[in-house]
């Protein structure tokens, strides 16, 4: 890998650049919360050579997400589970997006109600 390459990382979302450790006190919160959420499956750190987690900066807004559902008084296992659904529903809203664009042909014809 080129020193071109892995400057080019710095602006990859998915690359795992933050320790556990850099990872928690970036979002204010405890290394035990991020296994939490690790062990709920709501993220899924990759491993360093040396088996420590690594954090993606798409990760991180996520357990961002978690942490404020919790400190709203949301249990971490139901703060995942709501991810999960809004997510979810985002794909969903998406593809019915694409969906509605496809069956209109491009056509711009409008119906006036009188």
């Amino acid at each position: 890998m080129t020193a071109d390459d892995s400057f080019g990382r710095l602006d990859d979302d998915d690359y795992p650049a933050y320790t556990m450790g850099r990872a928690a006190e970036m979002l204010g919160t405890t290394q035990g919360f991020l296994r939490a959420i690790g062990e709920a499956r709501l993220i899924t750190p990759l491993r360093s050579e040396g088996g420590h987690r690594r954090f993606s900066r798409y990760q991180l807004r996520i357990a961002a997400r978690a942490r404020e559902l919790v400190d709203q008084g949301t249990p971490v296992e139901a703060a995942c589970r709501i991810i999960v659904l809004e997510d979810q529903l985002e794909e969903a809203q998406r593809i019915n997006a694409e969906y509605r664009r496809s069956e209109s042909g491009g056509s711009t014809t409008t119906v006036e109600n009188s």
